[in-house]
């Protein structure tokens, strides 16, 4: 199963020629992630937050540009005892272009206690329904 969110491209979120900037696809991935987040039935609150953000990358295969409508894929291709791994391929929505593919690993994580703890069955069994194999 594939995960999918839409972002439409700002002008502030480009350069003087009208590219998206590179730092802006860590912004869509970011909602990207948060929206996936959500789908499993995790709420964005603070106080009850248990992920944490140990790695990510994005490798930009195509320019992007203003007001592109991009749809960010989001697949699951690992999920350890105590972190998983996500993939986000980012396409134009209107030619599906492949424009980046970004990579993140995520760490179930418990702020009172200030370590990692394995992660939950419930959740395991959500990004199972999302993972893929490469």
């Amino acid at each position: 199963m594939i995960h999918e969110t839409e972002v439409t491209a700002r002008f502030c979120e480009t350069d003087a020629l009208g590219h998206i900037n590179n730092t802006s696809y860590f912004i869509y991935l970011e909602e990207a992630r948060i929206k996936f987040f959500e789908s499993l039935g995790y709420k964005m609150d603070a106080d009850d937050w248990n992920f944490i953000l140990a790695s990510i990358k994005c490798d930009f295969v195509n320019q992007g540009y203003f007001n592109q409508v991009l749809t960010i894929r989001t697949t699951v291709t690992r999920v350890g005892t105590k972190s998983f791994e996500i993939n986000h391929d980012v396409v134009c929505s209107q030619t599906g272009e492949l424009i980046a593919k970004g990579n993140a690993v995520m760490v179930f994580f418990d702020f009172k206690e200030q370590k990692s703890k394995a992660i939950p069955d419930l959740l395991r069994e959500g990004l199972t329904n999302y993972s893929v194999q490469i």
